[in-house]
Parts: structure tokens; sequence; C-alpha cells
């Protein structure tokens, strides 16, 4: 099933192949990724490997060999399934699996530059191991937790892909300021009201001086990463600026002001 607009050319189509593709209704009737359908940037094919089974029980699963508990998908509905969706264009196939690499901002936008991205969603205890070292160029994960299958991480990875694909997000700076991007967190965001229970927006973003503005964002972002995720400043070269931006911040915060 291609759910796609009028638009014979989209930036970047995902094929997805999954016993559950009508879970994926979810990002692509709404939001993000189902703007990006309807103007035609992106398109996604929904691909059940159940499509591809001999016997009148569609089975697509079998017993491990070895022993062992649960049941594992098989090699030929799924090798099927993925000759089916590179059959009309010829694309990366990626396994979402807890085994594989750790997504992040700069994947991501690698994957953003692809034409094509075959997005295999296991089930059970996970594929045979001869479909893996056969077919799929690379294994994702969302983290070292583990899902009931690889449709929700097949979704994230839609989602985060297609928001950085040319004009598909309301701001054109929208993707550029969000978070990872730069390898540092996004600084703190404030609307109206100005002041809610006794706490106000900081003067700084009342001023109109959008200098200012911008060196306290940027302070922010390297003080909340400092905070939350010092690992991504250890990878992360400041300049002289940053740094005493950052030494600014620390002090503030180590007296309480």
């Amino acid at each position: 099933m291609s759910i796609s607009s009028s638009n014979s050319d989209p930036n970047l189509t995902f094929s997805v192949i999954s016993l559950f593709p009508e879970m994926f209704a979810a990002v692509t009737d709404q939001g993000v990724v189902g703007r990006a359908i309807k103007s035609g940037k992106v398109a996604v094919d929904l691909i059940n490997p159940r499509e591809f089974t001999a016997d009148r029980h569609r089975t697509v699963d079998d017993r491990p060999y070895g022993g062992g508990p649960g049941m594992l998908m098989k090699v030929e509905p799924l090798q099927k399934a993925i000759g089916s969706a590179l059959k009309k264009q010829s694309g990366k196939v990626i396994y979402l699996s807890p085994q594989g690499k750790t997504i992040d901002h700069q994947m991501v936008s690698q994957l953003s530059q692809q034409k094509h991205i075959v997005l295999l969603a296991g089930r059970y205890e996970g594929i045979d191991e001869r479909l893996l070292e056969e077919q799929v160029d690379m294994e994702l994960s969302l983290g070292d937790f583990i899902l009931s299958g690889g449709e929700l991480a097949a979704m994230a990875v839609i989602d985060s892909v297609t928001r950085l694909l040319p004009e598909v997000l309301g701001h054109s700076e929208s993707a550029v300021e969000d978070s990872f991007v730069d390898g540092l967190l996004d600084h703190p965001h404030y609307t109206r009201p100005e002041l809610y229970k006794d706490a106000r927006v900081p003067k700084v973003l009342l001023s109109g001086n959008h200098q200012a503005i911008e060196q306290w964002r940027l302070q922010q972002r390297l003080g909340r990463t400092w905070q939350r995720r010092p690992d991504l400043l250890e990878k992360k070269e400041l300049n002289e600026q940053e740094k005493k931006l950052l030494e600014a911040f620390q002090r503030d915060f180590n007296s309480g002001s």
C-alpha cells in the first residue's frame, strides 16, 4: 500500500516492511509527515511480508534452530518483501534492532540525503541472521531498551528524517535551531503570558536586543548541555566565546544565582 500525493517524484520514499502496516497511520495521516506526504515531498510504501507467503496460513515465523523461547521471522517472505521494495528503486535497507547503532542527529541528517530508505520492522525474537547478512545495509536502535517490535522505531526514523527535508517545516529556521544540530541541546523557550505563577519570562527576551538574545540563548544551550548531557560537550570543541559563556553559566549555577 503506497501513501503519497499525485507527485510522482518525491524527495524521499520510505518503504516499510511490517506485519502491522496499519500502525503507521499514526505518522502518515497527520503532523509533519502527513503534510510532507500531501505536498508530495515524501512517499511511504507499506509492505506486509505476509503477502509474500505461499501457505494458506500466511506463515512468516518459525521456531529457532537450537531451541529457545519465541519465534523467528523467516527468510523467504522478508527477502521477497525487500526485493519488492527495491524493484522500483534502489535504496538503503535498515533493520530496526536493539543491537543496532544508536541513532543520533548526525545519522538522521545523513539519511535525509537518501532518495529511498527501506525500513525493516522486526517482531518476535528477531530475524534469521542470514537475511541480515545478505540484505541489510545497516541496523539502527533508538536506545538500550526493548520494544515489542520495530514499528515504533521505524516511525521515529520517518518523522526525524522527514523534518530535515527542504521546505517540510513551517519555519525555515526550525530544523536548524533544534537540539543536537550543532552538538548542543536546545535553549529554554517562553511564550505568553509574561508572568505565570510568579515566574517571569527572562528580561533579555523582552529587550528587543537581538544580539543579547542570541548570546543568552547560546549560553543557555551550553549550560543546559553541561547539566543534562555532559557527554555531548566532551565531543564538541568550544571556541573562546562559548568557553566564556559556559564558565559564566557555571559560576552563576554554583553560586545559586
